[in-house]
């Protein structure tokens, strides 16, 4: 639940939401994606109401969820064909940014293998074509580097750094405080839905007397106690 909530988000940030488990976080970006409808209060993106004109925003943006939005038994290259048909790309468009996609995540030779046979590392690169395909404006990310090596969150960190610098504004949530803090270009902080601090990484640790990190300013903010909310 997210209640007395009020933010703004800006043209080619890399925005990131953070909070504990139960925060609010999914919720908010599911009903900015319109997967929920608010029960007050409105969504606008481009300046436009996402209830006035829902096809219209959702051409505008990309959603890559935590959970894998792939079908097992299918190959890398039919999972990607599937998704990108969903945005009306076909035929040699669509293949040729597959291909271009499968290159960029180092993948272009496992196009046709199932899904299923993937490490984690490589389901999670596959999970991120999904959802740039169509080269949205706005990109949502639901912990898009959760359990993967380093070498995957090396390559889907510089991917995301590359699309924000062609002008995609990424909306990113995840538990990796460090990664938040190098990547970021502005962060809110959220608990209990409602907003705690927001402000760029720098302004955030200065704000809170001996604070060194991102993660430290974490903790002060929302407690040591662990959380067991889904």
């Amino acid at each position: 639940m997210v209640r007395d909530f009020n933010l703004k988000i800006d043209r080619g940030e890399i925005f990131g939401l953070l909070g504990p488990n139960g925060a609010g976080k999914t919720t908010l970006i599911s009903m900015m994606c319109g997967l929920l409808t608010p029960t007050s209060g409105e969504i606008r993106i481009s300046g436009i109401r996402f209830d006035s004109k829902r096809t219209e925003i959702l051409k505008k943006i990309g959603v890559v969820p935590q959970e894998y939005a792939l079908y097992p038994t299918l190959t890398a290259f039919e999972n990607l064909e599937y998704f990108g048909s969903l945005y009306n790309l076909h035929g040699k468009d669509l293949k040729n940014r597959i291909e271009k996609g499968l290159e960029k995540v180092n993948l272009l030779d496992y196009q046709n293998r199932r899904i299923k046979d993937f490490s984690g590392g490589m389901k999670r690169r596959i999970n991120l074509l999904t959802g740039i395909l169509h080269k949205p404006e706005i990109l949502f990310l639901d912990e898009p580097t959760v359990g993967v090596d380093i070498q995957s969150k090396d390559v889907i960190i510089n991917i995301l750094k590359g699309l924000n610098k062609q002008g995609t504004t990424i909306i990113y949530t995840s538990h990796h405080l460090s990664e938040a803090q190098h990547f970021c270009t502005q962060i809110t902080i959220i608990d209990r839905g409602k907003i705690l601090m927001e402000g760029t990484s720098d302004e955030l640790i200065h704000s809170v007397q001996g604070a060194n990190n991102l993660e430290e300013v974490f903790l002060e903010l929302t407690g040591n106690q662990v959380r067991n909310d889904a």
